[in-house]
C-alpha cells in the first residue's frame, strides 16, 4: 500500500528541503519506488523561458524520476498569480492538486511531498499544511529550526495545534551543540506530554549553512577573473581583508574553507589569502589586480570575483546568504545524510508512517 509523507516546516529555509532529499535517498536505498512533489510553490523562478521549482528540477533529475515538472508542481504562485486570484480572475482549485498526485503516485511505494515556506502558506488558495495533507492522504511531518528554547516548544506545540492527529512528529534541526543533550531529552520530554513526538535533534554543522562560490557570483553581481571550474566550492566563512601585511597570514589561517573580501588595490592582503585555505577572492571597488595576483589564484584553484561595491557593503550582501541558499551540492547531501543516520529514528518514523 502506497504511503505518503508531507515534509513542512514552521518557517522559511528551515532544512525542509534536505530532509526531503534525505528521505528520499534513504527511502531509494532500501529498494522503494519513491515519487515527489511540491503541491504548492512560491519560489518557482524562470528557467530556459518556463517558471520552473528548481528544487522539484533537482531531485527529479538526481533521483531519475519520469514525471512531468507540471505535475511535481501543480500550482506555482508569484506576484502576477496572487493579483489574478484577488481580482477575481483566476481560480485555483485542490482538485489540480489531487490530479497531479494520483498521476504521480501511481507504481510508487511511497511519496515525499514537499510544503510550502511555513504553516502559513496557502491559505489564500485553501492548500495550506492543514488542508493538503488531508486532501492527499499524508502524514505531516515538521521540520524546526533550533533559535532560543522559548521559540523552539511554541514552534512545535502550535505545530501540533494547526495540524492535529495527522501530524506524524517533528525534527528539530540546526540546534547548537552545547543545547543538543538539552533539546533531546528535556525538550522532548516536555512537548511529549503536548502529543508532539520527536523523531531526531540534529546538531548545526557549518557545511550545512555554506554557500557555493557560484551562489556569491551570482548574488554580488560581480565579474569572474579566474576559476570559473571551481564555482562549485562550497564557502563555510567570511573574512575581512583591512588589517596590515605582517598580521594577514596569521588571521587567515584561524579559519578554513572561506571567503575573503579585500580591496582590489590591496595585492599584499590578496596575496596572504591565498597562501591559506580560501575557497574564493572577492575583490571589492572594481580595482582589477596584478597578473601576479591572478597567477597565484589560478595555481591555487581560488575564484576571484572582481565587484563594484565596498567592502562593508558587498559584507552585509553576502551574510544574508548563508543558511538561505539551495540544497543542490553533493558534499551537503552526503552530510545531511551522515546526520539522519546518527540522530534520526527512523524506526519510529517507519511506524508512524505505516511502512514495514
Amino acid at each position: 500500500m502506497k504511503q505518503s509523507i508531507y515534509v513542512t516546516s514552521t518557517q522559511n529555509f528551515s532544512g525542509k528541503s534536505a530532509l526531503c532529499v534525505g528521505l528520499l535517498r534513504r527511502f531509494q536505498a532500501e529498494g522503494m519506488k519513491v515519487g515527489y512533489m511540491k503541491p504548492l510553490s512560491s519560489t518557482a523562478r524562470v528557467v530556459d523561458e518556463k517558471l520552473v521549482d528548481e528544487d522539484a528540477m533537482f531531485i527529479r533529475a538526481a533521483f531519475g524520476l519520469q514525471d512531468r515538472l507540471e505535475d511535481m508542481v501543480p500550482v506555482i504562485l508569484n506576484n502576477r498569480v496572487v493579483e489574478e486570484i484577488i481580482e477575481g480572475r483566476r481560480e485555483l482549485h485542490a482538485d489540480k492538486v489531487l490530479a497531479a498526485y494520483e498521476a504521480i503516485s501511481v507504481g510508487k511505494d511511497i511519496m515525499v511531498l514537499e510544503g510550502g515556506a511555513s504553516l502559513r502558506e496557502g491559505w489564500m488558495v485553501n492548500l495550506s499544511p492543514p488542508q493538503v495533507a488531508p486532501l492527499l492522504g499524508a502524514k505531516e511531518l515538521v521540520v524546526v529550526p533550533f533559535d532560543t528554547e522559548l521559540q523552539l516548544v511554541d514552534d512545535l506545540i502550535t505545530a501540533r495545534v494547526r495540524l492535529g492527529d495527522s501530524m506524524a512528529g517533528a525534527v528539530v534541526n540546526r540546534v547548537p551543540n552545547n543545547k543538543v543533550q538539552f533539546v533531546d531529552e528535556r525538550v522532548r520530554s516536555f512537548v511529549k506530554k503536548r502529543w508532539v513526538h520527536l523523531f531526531g535533534v540534529l546538531p548545526r554543522q557549518r557545511v550545512l549553512l555554506s554557500v557555493s562560490v557560484q551562489d556569491l557570483w551570482e548574488g554580488l553581481g560581480g565579474e569572474i577573473l579566474c576559476g570559473q571550474e571551481y564555482l562549485h566550492e562550497l564557502v563555510e566563512h567570511l573574512m575581512v581583508g583591512a588589517m596590515s601585511a605582517e598580521s594577514a597570514l596569521r588571521h587567515f589561517r584561524r579559519k578554513a574553507n572561506k571567503a575573503v573580501i579585500t580591496g582590489g588595490d590591496r595585492p599584499d592582503i590578496q596575496l596572504a589569502a591565498l597562501e591559506t585555505s580560501t575557497k574564493c577572492l572577492i575583490l571589492t571597488g572594481n580595482f582589477r589586480p596584478s597578473p601576479l595576483i591572478i597567477g597565484r589564484a589560478e595555481a591555487a584553484r581560488v575564484p576571484i570575483i572582481l565587484t563594484h561595491g565596498d567592502t562593508m557593503s558587498v559584507v552585509e550582501t553576502i551574510e544574508t546568504f548563508f543558511g538561505k541558499t539551495r540544497f543542490h551540492q553533493e558534499k551537503k547531501i552526503q552530510r545531511f545524510e551522515k546526520l539522519l543516520q546518527e540522530h534520526l529514528d527512523f524506526r519510529a518514523l517507519y511506524a508512524a508512517l505505516g511502512l514495514a
